[in-house]
């Protein structure tokens, strides 16, 4: 079965799979912090204490899931303990444009969503 582009109910299409690995809040968060980081490179406790409410398994996980998909780049220093730094990749950094489009939409529009009666949503 050849893909149609931009047919989100079929499972493999490039759009369902990429929300797939960023639909997260997590995500979200990580990327923004990330792409407003200077120096670039921002290690593990310091992401931890700057994200409002994340597990260190959640962003453990999330930056896993960034660096396997190539968005985040991971650093070790051989210290003990070892200290771990992320940055973003070129690839990481190109998707904090459309991520900021999005946070922009949602400051423009949430309040009108909110704003509907409960029955109504």
């Amino acid at each position: 079965m050849t893909t149609r582009r931009g047919d989100l109910f079929d499972p493999a299409c490039p759009t369902r799979q990429l929300l797939d690995r960023i639909g997260s809040k997590w995500v979200s968060m990580v990327v923004k912090l990330l792409a407003a980081a200077d120096p670039p490179e921002v290690r593990f406790a310091d992401l931890r204490r700057r994200i409002p409410g994340i597990s260190q398994k959640m962003l453990s996980v999330t930056l896993g899931q960034l660096v396997r998909d190539g968005l985040v780049a991971r650093r070790v220093d051989p210290t003990v303990p070892p200290q771990v730094h992320y940055r973003l990749t070129e690839l990481g950094m190109s998707l904090e444009v459309p991520l900021a489009a999005l946070r922009e939409w949602a400051e423009q529009h949430m309040p009108a969503i909110n704003d509907r009666p409960p029955a109504d949503r």
